[in-house]
């Protein structure tokens, strides 16, 4: 005979000459109605799905409990609600809401995952097979890479003239003693160096890295994958690679002019470039003097390295005057003049790449750092998993609230304004029913959204 449990209430001070109590007897009730939203994007464009087919799955199909779709899902759509850690599943796996994004059959009866087995499939490493005991669901890492340029290519009808290829590093704090943890004298404290490459919102690729290396290694690798897999659906396409003076390299450089790629790269400045610009440094510097206002004048010529460039170059220098002093600035360009003069190439072309900062932000809302295994290799499977919620809320963004006054919100906004509502969840045989908090504030947004989603095709 089961036990019978006595429900109590809690006495709270009365609100005038009204008493107020409270009880646990709400049913099933979530804070992450909002969710559904993320739903409709998945039906529309397939990534967690298409993420979930780049893993081997070596169980016995008659044993498994949550399939890898499923652990997939519950992972990147925990990860967009804001839940960071593996340890939140413990009691997340009981949310119903979270169980019909997850697409289990029967979202009330069915626990979702718990914190085990979600870290075994992070943990499985690439050499497992049917023979492992624990870990045998293998991520193939090459596969992910392309899934991300495929999206891409796929949310537009018809190729660009042009394309921005932006890349950049950032620091990813360590506190423990992972694989590949190395103290970056910049940063000044233990990190990875992950390399990122955006392509405006959309993200082509995520890759961790070691912090002892310089912060181009592997960049030229990851534009020769990345370039070759847009060619080939768009061949006619203009690629434009734009960085800061950390990618400002030979290699990189040279295999742009053989492959038809125009750069813009930030170029480190030296006695040798400030000496270009020593005149219209002075003039700035007058100016300042004149009107207590900063100052800028703008210089192009042509210079070679005495070693390590193979040929001259095209460099754009900025001669600026702050109330801290000089501020020389100095970019390099296989782009001409006729196409784009000097002071637009730096302060519209060159200065544009700062909202690549905005999207590695987005990464960091995303728990991106969140690098806490021994391994790199999990540690990577971690920051695509992040890199995927990143896609789901991108796409909404894109898609939903294009027009809205949300259509350059950050990640962390529209988590906060659109997906965090309280519902409860009603099961019968045939329906789901959600209902959605009477005092939501942006019932009009939402209905708004959810007409621009059902407006697009579905794709699964």
């Amino acid at each position: 005979m089961g036990t019978e449990c006595i429900q109590k209430d809690f006495g709270f001070h009365p609100l005038k000459h009204r008493e107020i109590r409270a009880q646990f007897d709400g049913g099933a009730i979530t804070t992450e109605g909002g969710g559904l939203l993320l739903r409709e994007v998945e039906k529309r464009i397939g990534i967690v799905r298409q993420f979930a087919a780049c893993f081997r799955d070596y169980r016995n199909a008659d044993l498994i409990e949550h399939t890898v779709e499923e652990l997939v899902a519950q992972r990147v759509y925990g990860l967009a609600l804001g839940y960071e850690d593996l340890n939140d599943h413990e009691e997340l796996r009981k949310d119903p809401l979270l169980a019909v994004l997850v697409e289990k059959s029967d979202p009330v009866g069915e626990v979702l995952a718990g914190k085990s087995t979600l870290n075994r499939l992070e943990l499985t490493p690439a050499t497992a097979s049917a023979k492992a005991r624990y870990k045998k669901i293998v991520a193939d890492h090459a596969a992910v890479d392309r899934l991300f340029v495929e999206v891409f290519l796929a949310a537009h009808p018809q190729a660009p003239s042009q394309i921005i290829l932006d890349l950049d590093a950032t620091d990813d704090p360590l506190h423990g003693n992972q694989e590949g943890r190395f103290f970056h004298g910049y940063y000044g404290h233990h990190c990875y160096l992950p390399l990122y490459i955006f392509c405006g919102e959309f993200l082509l690729g995520g890759r961790l890295r070691p912090s002892n290396i310089d912060a181009s290694a592997g960049s030229l690798e990851e534009l020769q994958r990345i370039v070759k897999q847009i060619r080939a659906v768009w061949p006619e396409v203009r690629i434009l690679v734009r960085g800061d003076s950390g990618f400002c390299r030979e290699e990189l450089m040279a295999w742009c002019a053989a492959e038809s790629v125009d750069y813009v790269l930030g170029l480190a400045k030296n006695e040798r470039l400030k000496a270009q610009i020593k005149k219209e440094l002075k003039k700035a510097k007058r100016q300042y003097h004149q009107t207590g206002r900063a100052a800028r004048f703008f210089r192009e010529f042509y210079y070679q390295t005495r070693k390590s460039w193979s040929q001259r170059r095209r460099v754009v220098a900025k001669a600026e005057h702050l109330e801290k002093g000089e501020n020389p600035r100095f970019v390099v360009t296989s782009l001409v003049a006729e196409e784009w003069p000097t002071p637009a190439l730096y302060e519209e072309l060159y200065c544009a790449r700062g909202e690549m900062e905005n999207r590695i932000k987005e990464q960091l809302m995303l728990f991106a750092d969140r690098t806490s295994t021994a391994y790199l290799r999990s540690n990577q499977l971690r920051l695509y998993f992040s890199s995927v919620a990143y896609v789901l809320l991108q796409m909404l963004r894109r898609v939903g609230l294009a027009g809205t006054e949300l259509a350059r919100a950050q990640c962390a906004t529209i988590r906060l304004k659109l997906l965090k509502i309280g519902a409860r969840i009603r099961i019968s045989v045939r329906k789901v029913w959600v209902s959605l908090a009477g005092g939501y504030p942006y019932v009009a947004l939402f209905r708004q959204v959810h007409e621009k989603l059902c407006a697009v095709p579905l794709k699964c």
